[in-house]
């Protein structure tokens, strides 16, 4: 292995080509998602929602519970509240 400036060369090229490597099948698969969201905006559904609901059952049940009652709290303090 050379050394370049104290720097394993063939190493550090190494984890430049996995990194590489990663932000391509990151970018296909962000793309695989906006065409499942345009699929999804064609048969009908609002995709702003099923981001939001997507994000929600990603969060954990008690912090997603204490989001809804803040929520409410701040709707009810604007006169937003039902």
């Amino acid at each position: 292995m050379s050394d370049i400036g104290g720097v394993a060369a063939e190493r550090l090229r190494s984890f430049i080509e996995r990194i590489e490597r990663l932000e391509e099948e990151k970018a296909a698969l962000a793309n695989d998602v906006r065409e499942v969201y345009a699929e999804a905006k064609s048969a009908g559904f609002d995709t702003k929602i099923m981001r939001q609901v997507i994000k929600l059952r990603k969060m954990d049940q008690n912090d997603r519970q204490e989001q809804e009652a803040l929520l409410d709290l701040y709707k009810a303090a604007v006169g937003l509240s039902e």
